[in-house]
């Protein structure tokens, strides 16, 4: 509310907040056959709901300390962790119907990949070395009485040699880049999807998981591509295609730009082999990919940083 000046009146309150046990690390071997598994994740655990006296007044009479959600996460480890998304649902019921003053919230992970290390030609049965071309991430958001899960991907690097172009886009006095119809592409692929199934448990996350990230890698590969935009596209177009499980899904690929390095001065030539692999800076390229008449829940969205 503001006056006929312009001026805002009308008493400070407090708006939306969450609180929780930002990256609990957390490591579970199963060690119940001579050979071990581990899984390795990064938890996060943030609670929203009637906590306004503890903003406004200091009392914390409601408050589920962050101390005691590290120690939920590593005890429901306990039993087990399994895919990372059924282990956040585990976490999200506890929280929401375990405490009347907490209506929902944010849980979120990332799964480190270990390989077994072999040994003579075989695998060791407890030796890992930290593996993988990707992180796993997974979301469980409670809000307003609703439970939407997400997968993910991040660090996914990923090149193309060629099948790839630019061209035909607007010069003016400050254009400088050359149009190529034969260039490197490539990029760090992070991605959300969000599954639209009503009922999660019915999922086998670990199996989409899988599916989806090879579906985009895929398609990453075998669309020859007039702009990174046209590939980020259809990597989420293709995914929506193959599984009705998935909702929609969100993708960002910054442009990890190689330049062709001039060997003429030492009387060299140079057919597109040696080029310098530049950080920044770098074009970042963002899109959602929907279903035509869905419209996405933004509650979702704003709890991811950084997408569109």
């Amino acid at each position: 509310m503001s006056d006929t000046s312009g001026t805002p009146t009308g008493r400070v309150v407090l708006g939306a907040n969450q609180y929780g046990k930002a990256e609990c690390r957390l490591v579970r071997i199963t060690r119940d056959t001579p050979v071990h598994e581990i899984d390795d994740l990064t938890v996060t655990s943030q609670l929203r709901g009637d906590f306004t006296a503890c903003h406004t007044d200091g009392d914390n009479a409601g408050v589920v300390p962050t101390d005691t959600q590290k120690n939920t996460v590593n005890a429901f480890a306990r039993d087990g962790v399994g895919a990372p998304e059924d282990f956040l649902l585990r976490l999200a019921r506890h929280f929401t119907e375990g405490f009347e003053q907490v209506s929902g919230g944010r849980w979120e992970a990332q799964r480190h990949a270990w390989q077994r290390i072999p040994v003579d030609g075989a695998p060791h049965d407890h030796a890992f070395v930290r593996s993988g071309t990707h992180t796993r991430t997974a979301m469980v958001l409670v809000e307003d009485g609703e439970t939407h899960v997400l997968g993910g991907l991040r660090d996914c690097t990923v090149l193309k040699s060629t099948g790839s172009e630019f061209h035909g886009f607007p010069r003016d006095r400050y254009t400088t880049l050359a149009e190529t119809d034969d260039r490197i592409l490539a990029t760090s692929i992070t991605a959300w999807w969000r599954y639209g199934a009503a009922d999660p448990d019915a999922l086998d996350f670990d199996a989409l998981h899988a599916a989806v990230t090879a579906t985009i890698l895929e398609t990453f590969a075998q669309v020859h591509s007039l702009a990174l935009q046209q590939t980020v596209f259809e990597c989420g177009k293709a995914v929506l295609e193959a599984f009705d499980e998935v909702a929609e899904l969100r993708i960002s690929c910054p442009n990890k730009h190689h330049f062709s390095v001039d060997l003429e001065p030492f009387g060299l030539d140079n057919p597109g082999e040696v080029f310098y692999a530049a950080d920044r800076p770098y074009g970042l390229i963002e899109a959602s990919v929907e279903r035509e008449g869905v419209t996405p829940p933004a509650a979702v969205w704003a709890a991811v940083p950084g997408f569109v």
